[in-house]
């Protein structure tokens, strides 16, 4: 699994661990029963302590993302709809709140921002 890590990035390494299998899961690219590499294996390949990455892989399953079964392994849990409609969701208001302050420091009132969202969604 190819796990980009930003070692200048203000975001702790185990956080960008958890958000790059997340992101893998919502879009399908990871799918249930689907395996993660071993703690070991990961913490070499990415020269990180096994430490970070068994703490992002529990947070994984606390948030329901994963199961691990112990001896076997970390596996991709089994599709929470609701849950990944949430993620989804997230990310949309994610993406929306970067474009609006764009809008704001380009100088655009919140009714124009309004009225260019409005004329986009009637073009789909």
């Amino acid at each position: 699994m190819k796990i980009i890590i930003n070692s200048s990035s203000m975001v702790p390494i185990y956080e960008q661990i958890m958000d790059q299998i997340k992101a893998r899961i919502t879009a399908g690219d990871l799918k249930e029963n689907d395996i993660l590499p071993s703690v070991r294996t990961l913490a070499k390949e990415q020269k990180i302590s096994a430490l970070t990455v068994k703490k992002a892989y529990d947070n994984l399953e606390q948030e329901g993302y994963t199961v691990t079964v112990h001896g076997k392994g970390t596996y991709v849990a089994p599709a929470n709809a609701e849950r990944m409609k949430e993620e989804q969701r997230r990310e949309v208001e994610a993406d929306m709140e970067r474009t609006i302050q764009k809008g704001r420091r380009l100088g655009l009132a919140d009714e124009e921002i309004r009225q260019i969202f409005d004329m986009i969604m009637e073009d789909f």
